[in-house]
C-alpha cells in the first residue's frame, strides 16, 4: 500500500522528507556553539525546566571550546563511521536556545558553519518566545542558498503543564512563533514531550487535533525521561506516585494511537528520545536504543492495520 507522503512506511518519516529536499541521506551534525538559556541566566528563571539535561544529548565531539568547524568536521567523521551511507549534512544547532545573541552575533555564527563545504544548510533549535521578525529576515535570506529549519522546543499545548515543569512560556507563544515562521515560507519543526506530571492519556490524545492544526513540517515526540541532576529528578525521589511512566508496550500503542490523530502532512523524525543510560533514573526500557523501539512501533502498526493520520479529520 502506498501512503500519501509518497512510499509505504506508515508514518510520514523524516528520512522520506530528506529524500525528497536532497535526494538521498542527510545527516545532521550537533553543534554547541556557546548559547545559553533565559530561563537559566535569570532574564526568565534561573532554575530552567525542571526536565532539561541539556548534556544527555551531546555527542562527544559536540563541545563549546571548540569552534563551529572543528565540531562540523570531527561530526561528521563520527557519523561516517556510524551511518556508512550519509554524505550530504546539515549544521544542527542544539544546545539551549540559539537564537538567544544579537542579531549580528547569530549572522556571525550560522555564516561560519554555512562556509563548510560539506554543510547543505541549518537546522536551529530554540525556545518560540526567541523569535523575532529580524531573525527570520535574515533567515529567509539564508534559506535562497541553503536549506534553513527551525525547530521549536513546544512541549505540551497545555499552560498549567508548561507552568509545572518552569517552561517559562504559555502555548499561545509557541503558536504565534510557529506561525511567523510559516509566513515566511521557513520549515519548522516542534518538539512534544508525552507523560509531563498532570497531563492524563486522554489530554495528551486531545493534543493531536491541536498541534495538526499548525503550519508545521516536523515533529519530534520523546517519552518523559528523567535525568540524574534535575529538578524533576528530585520531586520524582520525594513523590514517585506523581509520575506516570509509560511501559515499553504501553508507550508504543499509545502513540500509535496518537499518530492515527495526527495530521498526515506533517513529518514525524522520532517517536521516542534516546540518551545514554548513565544519565537516566527511569524506566529500563528507555535505554534501548532508539531504532529497536521504531522497529516495534512499525511492526505493531503493521499488526493494528495502522497509520498516521487515519482517524484524522481535517477541520
Amino acid at each position: 500500500m502506498s501512503y500519501p507522503w509518497g512510499d509505504n512506511r506508515r508514518f510520514n518519516s523524516y528520512s522520506n522528507y530528506f529524500t525528497k529536499q536532497f535526494g538521498g541521506r542527510v545527516q545532521k551534525i550537533s553543534i554547541d556553539a556557546g548559547f545559553s538559556c533565559p530561563n537559566r541566566d535569570g532574564r526568565i528563571s534561573t532554575g530552567g525546566c525542571s526536565f532539561c539535561s541539556n548534556a544527555a544529548f551531546n555527542p562527544s565531539y559536540c563541545q563549546p571550546e571548540k569552534s563551529i568547524r572543528q565540531q562540523i568536521e570531527e561530526g561528521i567523521k563520527f557519523h561516517q563511521r556510524r551511518y556508512r551511507r550519509a554524505n550530504q549534512y546539515l549544521a544542527y544547532f542544539q544546545p539551549f536556545s540559539n537564537t538567544y545573541k544579537p542579531l549580528a552575533e547569530l549572522k556571525r555564527i550560522y555564516s561560519e558553519a554555512l562556509e563548510v563545504p560539506s554543510i547543505l544548510g541549518i537546522v536551529i533549535g530554540t525556545r518560540p518566545d526567541l523569535i523575532d521578525e529580524a531573525i527570520l529576515q535574515h533567515l529567509n535570506e539564508i534559506q535562497k542558498t541553503h536549506y534553513v529549519m527551525l525547530e521549536y522546543g513546544v512541549e505540551s499545548v497545555y499552560d498549567e503543564t508548561l507552568r509545572c515543569v518552569n517552561r517559562g512560556h504559555n502555548f499561545a507563544t509557541a503558536e504565534r512563533a510557529i506561525r511567523m515562521t510559516a509566513d515566511y515560507s521557513i520549515p519548522c519543526g516542534a518538539h512534544f514531550i508525552f507523560g509531563l506530571p498532570g497531563e492524563t492519556k486522554a489530554m495528551m490524545l486531545d493534543a493531536a487535533e491541536i498541534i495538526s492544526k499548525l503550519p508545521l513540517t516536523t515533529v519530534k515526540f520523546h517519552q518523559l525521561q528523567i535525568f540524574k541532576g534535575t529538578k524533576m529528578a528530585e520531586e520524582y525521589q520525594q513523590h514517585p506516585e506523581a509520575f506516570h511512566l509509560f511501559d515499553l508496550d504501553e508507550y508504543i500503542d499509545f502513540v500509535i494511537d496518537f499518530v492515527e490523530r495526527l495530521n498526515p502532512t506533517i513529518v514525524i523524525e522520532r517517536f521516542a528520545g534516546e540518551v545514554p543510560p548513565r544519565y537516566l533514573v527511569s524506566e529500563p526500557w528507555m535505554k534501548l536504543r532508539y531504532d529497536a523501539v521504531l522497529s516495534r512501533i512499525e511492526k505493531r502498526m503493521e499488526e493494528r492495520g495502522s497509520w498516521q493520520g487515519r482517524l484524522y479529520l481535517e477541520k
